[in-house]
């Protein structure tokens, strides 16, 4: 299990899966709150100067709340749904392609130390943000397409491949396909502080705990990911600029970088709006990030087991081969004359 040193008792991939499926089943549950920071980080408010909308919605929100009435008003039900089967296939890619390339790198630092032992907090940083790159170099598409997805005005709705298609027909290419890149490859730091914090606060408040109580997963999970989220909350404001349709007001200029971005929004609105979105994100963020360590540690036990017993499946069939051989051999075994 992570934080121990021993060797991991699933390979690479099977850790993968399990946090890959609990990352899909928490995402479901709080998808709406994943629409609503979308639309309050990607709006502008508008001055009375302004001849051109700041934002790509109409509808203006003032808070969360004010967000999920209008969003039910205008667009129904429906609406706080919006790209989430985009949004869960890139969570399923994302979170597949991070824990393995975590547990695999993890395995391979623990494997060349001579005395096996924990990875300190600077080490556990380095290998979740090694991790995190590589996942978000063959995952980011699927996470551009459902920003885009989750920002198009109520007429305009269009479905994964069609939005992937008006990405890669934009002046960009195929390239748009990675825009925000630099900005997903600097926020690697979000889920390393998170892995990294979740592994120091675990081996800090359950010290020698090879297994915690779902209660205990939740709540490590929770505080972890919390730190990063507002630690890193003005570059995922940034990135989410970067991936949704550039304002009106910007004539169909689309940014360029992630400091354009935040100097876009802090000549318009100010520094704290950097910051925009941060209930909703940290909420999310929370519950997310709780139930997913929640549900991998239980996944993972589950996984054991049935590693385990399909192990012994294969054991037991390979002894009875070898037995079923053996009399085979010892039946037409030449008779030797004395």
């Amino acid at each position: 299990m992570a934080g121990t040193a021993s060797a991991p008792p699933l390979p690479p991939w099977g850790n993968a899966l399990a946090g890959a499926t609990g990352a899909v089943l928490a995402n479901a549950v709080v998808y709406p709150l994943d629409i609503v920071k979308t639309r309050l980080q990607v709006q502008v408010k508008r001055k009375k100067s302004d001849q051109e909308p700041l934002t790509t919605n109409d509808a203006h929100y003032t808070s969360s709340l004010d967000a999920i009435k209008k969003i039910f008003e205008d667009e129904g039900i429906m609406g706080l749904y919006s790209g989430i089967n985009g949004s869960l296939l890139g969570v399923t890619s994302t979170n597949f392609a991070y824990f393995y390339w975590y547990s695999t790198i993890r395995s391979v630092y623990l494997s060349s130390q001579a005395i096996p032992k924990s990875p300190g907090t600077a080490m556990e940083l380095s290998l979740g943000a090694a991790a995190g790159a590589v996942a978000q170099v063959f995952t980011i598409p699927v996470s551009v397409i459902t920003t885009r997805q989750q920002t198009q005005p109520k007429g305009d709705k269009k479905g994964l491949l069609d939005t992937g298609r008006e990405v890669v027909h934009s002046d960009d290419g195929w390239t748009g396909l990675w825009r925000g890149l630099k900005a997903s490859l600097v926020l690697v730091v979000n889920p390393a502080i998170t892995y990294g914090a979740y592994q120091r606060l675990r081996v800090f408040l359950f010290p020698g705990r090879a297994n915690l109580r779902p209660w205990e997963s939740f709540l490590l999970g929770a505080m972890s990911k919390a730190l990063a989220t507002i630690a890193t909350q003005p570059l995922i404001v940034a990135k989410v600029g970067l991936q949704s349709r550039p304002p009106p007001a910007r004539q169909g200029r689309p940014f360029r970088s992630f400091i354009e971005v935040m100097s876009y929004i802090i000549e318009n609105e100010g520094p704290l709006a950097l910051f925009k979105g941060l209930a909703p994100q940290l909420t999310k963020g929370i519950i997310v990030q709780g139930l997913l360590m929640m549900t991998k540690e239980r996944l993972e036990i589950l996984f054991i087991i049935l590693f385990a017993y399909l192990r012994r499946v294969r054991d037991s069939k390979l002894q009875q081969l070898a037995n079923t051989a053996a009399v085979r051999a010892k039946g037409v075994m030449p008779i030797v004359a004395r």
